[in-house]
């Protein structure tokens, strides 16, 4: 399948000159040694089973501003590559190098969020037409017996309690191989699955009550580095800035003079990068909890003394994230504008990149009338629009003008690589 006109494809709204069209022509002069360089550095780091990564495209740059290990949209993916989300799962379970024929996930506890339970369906499908048996098993202590969740698309989820035999993980009789996590472990790593002889994958010390975005933005970081030499470009084009400080209570006052301090260094540094490349864009920085997700915890921030003006109401939001977890720690991180929009109204869209393995197997777009190109997308409101990003993703054409649709998407493919490489090389540093 290829792209063709009767997809919808966001409109850049933004002029198709300068340093991105420039990062685009060398991604597309170099398509063999990149895909050579990244064979090679899946032979040395083997990629997470699973990630989805959040990417902004502000026309001049783009950069990814979020990777999820425990990646929830699967049911908002093109049906259309199915055959190629199956094919990625087999080769994702056989570079593990273990007999596997039982899989259990493990989701996220709110089952009353039906769009998350049909991403669960959709996961639970693809990986038992791959070939192995699957079930679901629960984390919610309350959970005693079976409870089966009826979905809208005519399909359901059936949750059963899980239970610990001495190292191993069961639902009922079912003894799985491989333990998958959909469930970030916000509140924590749950005492049943610590010491478990199974294979966890993601690990248990990848969840966010252990993991912080600083500390995969500073792999990514290296990444792009060695990136940016093999095609020649500034690495800026493609990674967001970042500070970060100690401990920070946003109800008590307490850490706001580092806050102030590192968003008007980073503001300055952005600057100094629009200046560099003629840029006439206003800078802006995303202030976020550094451990968590959903969207909770973000702020555009635009200037220093916006952080001491925060309002009781702004710091209450800022304060606490999913399930009501403490906001010790944040991430001042760039801002880069996403210049993507949807349909005649154009509403301001931002593409998500889903791979399974190291393959890139579909995304969407983001989109959200009631949000600006300068804001946080993944809010109330939002909504996702599939697109078969596949075949663009890793089929550029060279003898078509650098920004055609197909040669975005295989720009997109490559940035949420390096993305996936970084958590890669993260895994591998917390295990």
């Amino acid at each position: 399948m290829t792209l063709n006109e009767t997809v919808t494809v966001p409109h850049l709204t933004t002029a198709l000159t300068g340093p991105f069209q420039k990062l685009e022509r060398q991604m597309l002069d170099n398509q063999i040694p990149i895909e050579a360089w990244f064979r090679n550095a899946w032979r040395e780091t083997q990629a997470p089973f699973y990630a989805s990564v959040d990417l902004r495209n502000a026309g001049y740059k783009i950069a990814p501003v979020d990777t999820n290990l425990f990646p929830a949209g699967f049911n908002n993916l093109n049906p259309s590559f199915e055959a190629l989300c199956i094919h990625a799962v087999q080769m994702a379970i056989a570079a593990i190098e273990k007999p596997i024929d039982k899989i259990l996930i493990i989701p996220e506890n709110h089952t009353r969020n039906l769009f998350y339970m049909e991403n669960i369906a959709s996961l639970q499908s693809m990986i038992e037409k791959a070939g192995f048996e699957v079930r679901i098993g629960s984390l919610m202590s309350d959970l005693d017996e079976p409870m089966r969740i009826d979905l809208e698309s005519s399909r359901s989820v059936l949750l059963e309690p899980i239970k610990r035999d001495q190292d191993r993980i069961l639902v009922g009789d079912f003894n799985p191989d491989l333990i998958l996590l959909n469930n970030d472990l916000a509140t924590g790593k749950p005492e049943i699955l610590e010491g478990v002889e199974q294979i966890i994958t993601p690990p248990t010390s990848l969840g966010w009550s252990s993991r912080l975005k600083s500390n995969h933005f500073k792999f990514y970081q290296q990444v792009t580095q060695e990136f940016s030499e093999l095609i020649d470009v500034d690495p800026w084009l493609i990674d967001p800035m970042f500070r970060n400080c100690g401990e920070v209570d946003f109800m008590k006052r307490e850490g706001v003079d580092c806050l102030s301090k590192n968003v008007d260094s980073l503001l300055k540094a952005i600057q100094a990068k629009y200046d560099e490349h003629e840029l006439d864009c206003e800078p802006f920085v995303m202030m976020k909890a550094d451990a968590g997700t959903y969207g909770m915890g973000v702020m555009t921030i635009r200037s220093s003394d916006e952080i001491a003006a925060l309002n009781r109401k702004e710091r209450t939001k800022m304060a606490t994230t999913k399930e009501g977890q403490k906001v010790s720690q944040v991430i001042i991180q760039e801002g880069v504008y996403t210049n993507e929009t949807w349909g005649e109204e154009e509403t301001v869209a931002e593409p998500v990149v889903y791979m399974l393995g190291h393959q890139v197997v579909g995304g969407f777009y983001r989109v959200h009338a009631k949000r600006s190109a300068s804001q946080n997308l993944n809010a109330p409101g939002m909504r996702f629009e599939p697109l078969a990003f596949e075949d663009c993703c890793i089929l550029p054409d060279p003898s078509q003008e650098p920004y055609c649709h197909q040669n975005r998407f295989y720009t997109y493919g490559v940035i949420a690589r390096l993305a996936l490489l970084a958590a890669a090389r993260e895994i591998v540093n917390a295990v």
